[in-house]
């Protein structure tokens, strides 16, 4: 996206200028980061009732055919061909040196029209990369079809099942990272019980011709209000959950990251299936030895109430520097300042006390374990 083109927009636009939001650009489109209530109140309305997210800017796409999984696999370091049907995975596409290209979600719909397929979820900043990517390195085993006519929308929070439950029967019965086909007030919708918030919800993949129908039939809902994405970056840093860009990006391996959760043991040394995706030798090589790191990424307090933002820089407490935030601002849920961000392994264990600089001043901080508040997933 070049600087001079155009902001696209998302098949909410219009309502999102009804409902009075601050439009600003994101990811090369027009998108509300807060509506009139504010960030604090529709963080907090999240964590209590239910918020509607417009993440439409988001890139879909599918993968079709025999060998769709067993491709899919050699891009990321996890275990796509073991994913049983119905149920959606954390992924990682990494490029040659092991680095991240990009996070996303996948799902396995079974056999689709006749033929296994996947669906997939990634960043809207990435999207024509990841697809392009993907086309070039598996494009020949299977189908890469991205979706450009799907808007998808999420549906976050405590009760954001009583709301959707109401206008879906049957999506009360998933369970965190499964999902399925539903009709939502008349639209034609794909549902997975899951989402970017650490609360439980849903993520709606519906044809953008019929977003504004759905997202107005969930807003009708009593629980229900708009949510932008000043409190979803609140709501994903408060939940340890990272943003593409800020906390991963070409420079970060999935063990610096911390991510070793999403690599199954299939994939790692001594696995059915270790390796075989890029830059492995040097991923498994991190995790068979954590000493090796240069850096990890790990969850920060300050202990003056003085918000400590991305890019500033951590030292020890004898002056040397460490490292540097990636995210932060003061979470609205806990109650303090909080953040994430990288340092030497030597001060990533819990309770070690670090300095932020902010604006040339000392403000101590405190390593500690995310999330910072604990997860609601429902799973069952």
């Amino acid at each position: 996206m070049s600087a001079t083109a155009p902001l696209l927009t998302t098949p909410l636009n219009a309502l999102h200028i009804e409902l009075g939001a601050r439009m600003v650009p994101f990811a090369g489109y027009s998108m509300p980061v807060q509506y009139p209530a504010g960030l604090m109140a529709e963080h907090v309305h999240t964590r209590t009732a239910a918020g509607l997210f417009d993440v439409s800017h988001m890139g879909q796409l599918k993968l079709v055919g025999a060998d769709a999984a067993a491709a899919l696999e050699t891009l990321m370091p996890v275990d796509v061909i073991d994913l049983p049907v119905g149920k959606q995975r954390y992924g990682l596409l990494l490029t040659d040196e092991g680095t991240i290209i990009d996070d996303l979600m996948f799902f396995n719909q079974g056999v689709v029209d006749g033929e296994p397929t996947l669906f997939v979820i990634v960043n809207g900043a990435c999207k024509v990369g990841d697809i392009a990517h993907i086309q070039a390195r598996i494009g020949q085993r299977c189908k890469v079809v991205p979706m450009p006519d799907h808007a998808l929308l999420a549906l976050q929070g405590p009760q954001a099942v009583t709301a959707l439950a109401r206008l879906a029967s049957g999506v009360e019965k998933l369970v965190f990272m499964t999902g399925g086909a539903f009709s939502i007030a008349g639209c034609d919708c794909f549902v997975t019980r899951s989402g970017y918030t650490g609360e439980d919800g849903f993520e709606i993949s519906v044809p953008a011709a019929q977003a504004d129908t759905l997202a107005r039939a969930l807003l009708a809902q009593p629980e229900v209000k708009p949510i932008g994405l000043g409190a979803r970056n609140s709501l994903r840093l408060e939940a340890g959950l990272c943003l593409y860009g800020n906390d991963i990006d070409t420079t970060t391996t999935p063990p610096e990251a911390a991510l070793n959760w999403a690599i199954q043991k299939v994939r790692r040394t001594g696995g059915a299936r270790a390796g075989g995706f890029p830059g492995a030798d040097k991923v498994l090589a991190q995790i068979d030895n954590p000493a090796s790191l240069p850096r990890k990424r790990v969850g920060l307090v300050a202990l003056e109430r003085v918000p400590v933002r991305e890019h500033t820089e951590l030292q020890s407490t004898d002056g040397q520097k460490i490292g540097e935030v990636t995210s932060g601002l003061l979470g609205p849920t806990v109650n303090e300042p909080v953040a994430m961000g990288y340092v030497t392994p030597a001060f990533a264990a819990i309770d070690t006390r670090v300095n932020a600089i902010v604006r040339g001043k000392v403000v101590p901080m405190e390593v500690r374990a995310m999330p910072f508040v604990p997860a609601n997933y429902y799973r069952g």
